[in-house]
This record gives structure tokens, C-alpha cells and sequence, in this order.
């Protein structure tokens, strides 16, 4: 079958645009594999006629790592659990899985993801290969829970790393950025189904950071946000519970009203108001962090992570040592009290434990994150350019492979000591850049 009507068999010449809008690209090929032999044979007819090749997942990367530039292989027919082993933890899950699919099933089998990040649209393998993180000192991002890889390389071959088959190769492919081939299975070490007490509260910026140190140590995951142009923080503390008997989820009206109109429906259209009147946002943030409750209650680990988020907007998340946080969130601060420029959404900090992925924000050093945004009708360079200028006065400063940035190669060669090592496999496993894409070539250099 010839190149082009194998490319165009789902769909003849689209445009692709990710969920934040950031990234849009015309007039791309669309391929949709049945099975892992079927996509082997569409990257492997694409390399011999010096086509390339992206996979994409729900495209919600900020960032333009997913964009297609010839053939773009969806990937929602190679999805489900492949198999289970209930001794150790130990799941198969085919790389398509959305997250909000692959957390319910793990429940039925008794397990959970040990940590999650606050969204579950992404699929496994975007997740995965863009860094996503939780919060929490004693666990890492989800690559860290990685124990195997199958992936297709660029001349359609098939390999697996694992306990038994280079495990040596295991941190770089676990989060390989869509760089090394196109990932099909990951083997995920899971842990025994767990609940999450969530304790939520009100507080302030000075409160939060004078007591940062010992809360980050004895809390199982904590995270806060803090409201521009105000000194109003909303922390959120969840423990882990393993007596399953002690579930106590939010009563489905609370659950509405907090989660869905208010976070959502009424944050839209304030974010809406604002955009036409935004000298009114420094008071609108007053009035919300005020107005903040405390609650608390107990729920499945998965459903307690992740939040409904349909407000769209633009981010950016710069990983820094966690000693940092505090100087970094101050002098954010700063800025913002000038009102240079008027933000309306929070910022969010988390926290989480060091890892041997290579290329893994969190790589050797127990990491914060500090994340922007920004409504996705406002104009956010201003405000993401300051933050990048002040992140690039911290040592070691990091950002989310998915999330806004202008971090060079030569920056990151710096930032990351196992660099050098990823590059070098990327040249020797796609050496015609078979997965490049114009992100790649900034980031990885060509």
C-alpha cells in the first residue's frame, strides 16, 4: 500500500489543534493503528519514504511536543489493561488508555496509581511522556512508577525494556518525550486501592510559607494555591487511607455546586467579565480568596487528584530544588502586587520526591513546582516571560515538557545530567528524526 493512502485511510488532510489552542496544524495526515502490528507497518512505510511521524493522545499539551508534521498516528484503538499480576502490583496497559478510564479499572482489580496529577484527560502515554506529576514528598511524577516499555522504533521494529531486556533503558524510555518511537504498552508498578482524606482550607501566603517545610514532611500530598494581588491561599492536604470502610465522598449537591458551577460555570464567567474590565481583577481575587470554605472528606484516591477543569486556559510550570519555592513564589509576588499585569487565575504549588528518569523534572533532587495560567482569551506573554526571566536566576530551574516555555537546548543540556545520554540514544534509535517535530529540534537540538 502506498504511503499516502495508508496515511489518509481515517481521514484526508485535517487541522489539529491541541486543547489549550497554543498549537495548530494544517493539512495533516491522519492514521488511526488497529493493533501494534498495524502501526508498526504505518511508522515503518512513513520512514522509508521519509515521512514523519507523531502520535497523539487527547492533546493537551500546552506545549507544541505533540504536533504533527506529515502522519500523525492516533492511538484510541490500542488501549485497555493487557494483563494483571495480584501478587506484586505489577499492569500491562496499552499506551492509548485515557487516565479516566485506566484509574476506574484499576479500582475494579483492586489497585491504584500510587500518585496522579489534577487532571485525567490525557492518556497514559501523553501523560507519561511529558512529565506529568502529583504532589507529594514521598512520591514521584507517574513515569517514576514505570517498570516496562514496548514501543515501535523507526524502522517499525518492536522493543520492550523491562526487568529482563535493557533495564538500564527503562528511566529514558519511561518519559521519552515522544523522541525515542512511538510507545505502545507500559508495565506500571501499582499499589493496593487506597482512599485520600481531603482536608481543603483557607489560609494566607505568609502562614503557608512560614510553616512550608514541616507541612511538605508530614503531609502525605499537599498542595496550595495562591490568589494573585491578594495574600488569600486555599491549601489542600490529602492523606492516604488504606481501611477502604471509611469512605465519605462530598453529598452530590456539594460535589455540584463546588466542582462544577463554581469552579467551572461561574469561574468562566468571571474570567469572561474580567477580560472586557480587567482592572477589576485584583478586587474579584479579594472577594474569591475571602470567600473560600474549608471542607473535608474522604473519597477513591482517583476521584479525589483529579478535578473537572472546562475553563480553558493557557500554563506554564517551571520545576525548581524545593528549597527554592519560597524566594520564587515571593518574587512572583512581587510582580504581581506592581500589577505590570492583573492575573485572575491562582498559582499552583506542588511538591514531589527525587527520581532516576532522565529526563524527568524531578531528576536526582526533591522538586517544587510553581505553575502560572492564564484565561485563554487574555494575552499571557507578559506575565509568562517575567516568570521565565525570574525561574532562569534559580539554579537547576526545570519546565513541564507539556507546559509553556522558551527554554533552549543549551539551557536544559545544563539543567538535566543525563542530557547528553538521552540525546544520544534519541540519535541512535531515530537518527533521520523519524518522530521530530519542530518542539524536538528546540529542546533536543537536531
Amino acid at each position: 500500500m502506498r504511503a499516502r493512502t495508508l496515511a489518509r485511510t481515517h481521514g484526508t488532510g485535517r487541522t489539529w489543534t491541541n486543547w489549550a489552542g497554543t498549537v495548530r496544524a494544517d493539512d495533516v495526515d491522519v492514521y488511526a493503528p488497529k493493533d501494534v502490528e498495524d502501526l508498526a507497518k504505518a511508522v515503518s512505510l512513513a520512514a522509508r519514504t521519509g515521512r514523519k511521524v507523531k502520535p497523539i493522545g487527547a492533546g493537551h499539551s500546552f506545549t507544541a511536543i505533540g504536533e504533527p508534521v506529515d502522519l500523525q498516528l492516533q492511538l484510541h484503538r490500542i488501549t485497555g489493561i493487557v494483563a494483571h499480576d495480584p501478587e506484586t502490583g505489577r499492569v500491562r496497559v496499552r499506551a492509548g488508555t485515557p487516565l479516566h478510564v485506566l484509574n476506574p479499572a484499576l479500582e475494579r482489580l483492586g489497585l491504584a496509581m500510587p500518585n496522579l496529577g489534577d487532571i485525567d484527560q490525557q492518556t497514559l502515554s501523553g501523560a507519561l511522556s511529558t512529565g506529568t506529576h502529583g504532589t507529594g514528598l514521598d512520591f514521584t511524577g507517574l513515569s517514576g512508577f514505570v517498570v516496562g516499555v514496548e514501543m515501535v522504533l523507526a524502522d517499525g521494529s518492536v522493543v520492550r525494556y523491562d526487568d529482563a531486556h535493557r533495564p538500564e533503558l527503562v528511566p529514558a524510555a519511561a518519559l521519552g518525550l515522544g523522541a525515542l518511537g512511538v510507545v505502545t504498552e507500559y508495565e506500571l508498578q501499582c499499589v493496593p486501592s487506597y482512599l485520600l482524606r481531603a482536608h481543603e482550607a483557607p489560609s494566607t501566603l505568609d502562614a503557608v510559607l512560614d510553616g512550608l517545610e514541616s507541612t511538605v514532611k508530614e503531609s502525605d500530598h499537599f498542595e496550595f494555591y495562591w490568589f494573585p494581588h491578594t495574600d488569600r491561599v486555599l491549601t489542600k492536604t490529602n492523606t492516604r487511607l488504606s481501611d477502604l470502610t471509611l469512605y465519605a465522598p462530598l453529598p452530590r449537591w456539594r460535589s455540584v455546586l463546588d466542582d462544577r458551577i463554581l469552579s467551572n460555570t461561574v469561574f468562566e464567567g468571571l474570567n469572561r467579565v474580567t477580560t472586557a474590565v480587567p482592572q477589576a481583577i485584583p478586587t474579584l481575587n479579594q472577594v474569591s480568596g475571602r470567600a473560600l470554605s474549608e471542607r473535608t472528606y474522604t473519597d477513591a484516591s482517583y476521584r479525589v487528584f483529579a478535578t473537572q477543569r472546562t475553563v480553558r486556559f493557557r500554563e506554564s510550570e517551571l520545576a525548581v530544588p524545593r528549597e527554592a519555592v519560597p524566594a520564587l513564589l515571593t518574587e512572583l509576588k512581587a510582580y504581581c502586587d506592581r500589577r505590570d499585569e492583573v492575573v485572575a487565575f491562582p498559582v499552583e504549588v506542588r511538591f514531589t520526591a527525587a527520581d532516576d528518569r532522565w529526563m524527568s523534572t524531578a531528576h536526582g533532587r526533591e522538586t517544587g513546582y510553581i505553575a502560572i495560567h492564564q484565561y485563554h482569551r487574555r494575552d499571557h506573554a507578559a506575565y509568562f516571560q517575567a516568570f521565565w526571566s525570574m525561574a532562569r536566576g534559580v539554579l537547576g530551574a526545570r519546565p513541564h515538557w507539556g507546559k509553556m516555555h522558551d527554554f533552549t537546548a543549551d539551557e536544559l543540556r545544563v539543567a538535566y545530567p543525563r542530557y547528553d545520554d538521552f540525546v544520544s540514544l534519541r540519535d541512535e534509535l531515530d537518527p533521520e528524526r523519524v518522530f521530530g517535530n519542530p518542539y524536538l529540534a528546540s529542546v533536543l537540538g537536531d
